[in-house]
């Protein structure tokens, strides 16, 4: 469905790609991953059409700069870093429903099950809104829409655990029938997401391999820990995944994708962990 032939390219003598060939076909969802530099973002605005290059890029067959038009019709797109646009967030939406021919009303209607209230915030300029709010807007113009080529660039990273279920909810229901893109700087960010992880440094592929989860997208995990004391900074850490706790014992539920995450916290707090379960 993609395909990179022997894709570079340099800036100011500098080569940020160096000979990138990769297939992508439907139903893979691959994991993006490198360090700062690595040509990540480089790679996925060559797909994108946005810069001249050496090499082939094919999206079904076509050039997606010749066929650019063509090429992002079928492309939702979540970036890293949003877009400082000072329009109403209503008028945004209806902008970008009619540049891919979708209807406005499926894009809200993303936006409201990610928890955004949207009678509050329609008529808010976009770049007024807080960083999580803006997420859910661009989330909802990616997925309220056909298409059957995911990019997302840290998709997750603004949300919070019940907006992040409702995200891989979505993305379980398109991972059979799309081509998924997700970047990272950490595999543990998103490695129960896909099946494939292709590991970029120094604009080539370090790494590429298939990977296999048990675990659905949509799982979520009930999950004690225990402490061997109390700590208010463990307290705090542990609200902003909505456990509730007495000092000593915190119980919630996880999301099945975002374990890896989670652990990562608690390992931050391991002196003071007596016990963790997880089902």
């Amino acid at each position: 469905m993609i395909t990179f032939d022997n894709v570079s390219k340099t800036f100011r003598r500098h080569r940020v790609l160096d000979g990138i060939s990769l297939t992508v076909e439907r139903g893979e969802r691959v994991a993006l991953v490198g360090s700062n530099g690595a040509g990540k973002t480089t790679l996925i605005r060559c797909l994108l059409g946005e810069y001249l290059h050496q090499g082939r890029i094919e999206v079904c067959g076509l050039d997606p700069r010749a066929d650019r038009t063509v090429v992002l019709a079928r492309v939702g797109f979540v970036p890293q870093i949003p877009p400082p646009l000072k329009m109403p967030v209503g008028e945004l939406i209806d902008f970008a429903a009619a540049v891919c021919g979708s209807a406005p009303e499926r894009m809200i209607a993303v936006v409201r099950e990610l928890g955004l209230d949207w009678d509050q915030v329609w008529r808010l300029p976009f770049v007024k809104l807080s960083g999580g709010m803006k997420q859910k807007i661009l989330i909802g113009v990616a997925l309220g829409r056909d298409s059957d080529i995911l990019i997302m660039d840290e998709p997750a990273a603004n949300l919070d655990p019940a907006a992040r279920h409702i995200l891989f909810h979505q993305l379980h229901e398109r991972k059979d029938r799309a081509v998924m893109l997700i970047t990272s700087h950490r595999l543990d960010e998103v490695a129960a997401l896909v099946n494939r992880v292709i590991e970029m440094d120094q604009g080539k592929v370090a790494l590429d391999d298939r990977v296999a989860d048990d675990l659905e997208m949509t799982a979520r995990l009930s999950c004690i820990v225990r402490l061997s004391r109390a700590e208010p900074a463990f307290a705090r850490a542990m609200a902003e995944w909505h456990f509730t706790g007495d000092g000593g014992v915190w119980r919630g539920e996880v999301n099945g994708p975002d374990r890896l995450r989670f652990l990562g916290v608690l390992a931050r707090y391991a002196g003071l962990i007596a016990g963790v379960e997880m089902s």
